[in-house]
């Protein structure tokens, strides 16, 4: 018969050593970040782009609220999911974060075949960063001023119109499907490699639309060689509240806002969670910061981490429904 007795000894040794885990538990957390220990904060796309510059400008800020060195590490490539997948399999200790636009989270697992990630499982949600709308461009030889117009245009001349996108699957393909079948007109699609291609020609006219970023349709339609004719959110945009809404002008479906969020590893502590929540968002709503998001359009808009929750399913089943209605076939 096996003894289950505990020595006076013994039992005093167990007993202080567990009135002393949750204490120190604790100051592990408290004690976060520790200084000479840096933050990373994967980026995925190269270094130069917009998301690396405002990644950049949050890490800055960071860099003095919590004390320690927080560094940006660009990881480019199959569409940003190499970044998630590495950030999804690091320790949840709180030093390594993923800056990434809700696409990876809400329309990679629709329109792509093999994702190695569940949006919703494998990361800790800390705080959305900020928000900005794609943009309906036109180059300035089509005689329309907005995107009734447009449709008007093409009905009139069915299959001459040429939407670019920058990839087959991405939100801007989508989004130029996803207003044909609303407005019930023929287009022709026009993929190319990358935003920078498909922004030249339609500059250039050999393409005729595009659903493009706002900062670059804002720059681009500053040359005059481009209208800005619809806005895909559900209000217009501060920086160019001349351009009206898709909603607007009576073509539903399309006013789904983009953002981008900061995340964790799953099974981040909840205590860890409040910590870095608190700190971006201090630095989010820095002026220099802010100053900085809205010279490229966005508009920063810090969360909790339940809103930034909510906002991912959201994206989720809006992504789901429009990919569908569509008939898109994943890539």
């Amino acid at each position: 018969m096996v003894d289950t007795r505990i020595s006076r000894r013994a039992f005093g040794a167990w007993a202080a050593g567990a009135a002393l885990a949750t204490p120190l538990a604790g100051l592990a957390q408290s004690t976060f970040p520790q200084g000479g220990r840096p933050i990373r904060i994967l980026v995925g796309l190269a270094a130069g782009g917009s998301l690396d510059a405002q990644a950049r400008s949050v890490a800055r800020k960071l860099t003095e609220i919590a004390g320690t060195t927080v560094i940006v590490d660009n990881k480019p490539g199959a569409s940003m999911m190499l970044s998630a997948t590495e950030v999804m399999k690091s320790q949840p200790d709180g030093y390594t974060l993923l800056y990434a636009p809700s696409s990876l989270f809400a329309q990679n697992p629709h329109t792509l075949s093999t994702v190695p990630y569940d949006p919703f499982k494998d990361f800790t949600p800390i705080t959305m960063a900020a928000k900005g709308p794609l943009v309906l461009t036109v180059h300035q030889s089509l005689p329309v001023k907005n995107a009734k117009d447009l449709v008007a245009w093409a009905k009139a001349n069915p299959g001459k119109l040429n939407f670019a996108s920058f990839g087959n699957g991405t939100s801007s393909h989508i989004y130029a499907m996803a207003f044909a079948k609303a407005t019930g007109i023929e287009i022709t699609h026009v993929p190319y490699k990358g935003t920078a291609e498909a922004a030249r020609d339609v500059l250039e006219g050999r393409v005729q639309a595009y659903f493009d970023a706002a900062p670059t349709a804002i720059q681009n339609a500053k040359t005059g060689r481009i209208r800005m004719v619809g806005v895909a959110s559900p209000t217009r945009m501060l920086a160019a509240p001349e351009v009206p809404t898709f909603t607007e002008q009576g073509i539903p479906g399309l006013d789904l806002t983009s953002w981008i969020g900061f995340v964790g590893p799953a099974k981040m502590p909840p205590e860890l969670v409040q910590k870095l929540n608190t700190m971006l968002v201090q630095a989010l709503n820095a002026p220099e910061v802010k100053e900085f998001y809205a010279t490229g359009a966005w508009e920063t808009a810090p969360s909790t981490p339940a809103e930034l929750t909510h906002e991912m399913h959201v994206a989720y089943d809006r992504w789901g429904q429009m990919v569908k209605a569509i008939g898109f076939e994943k890539q």
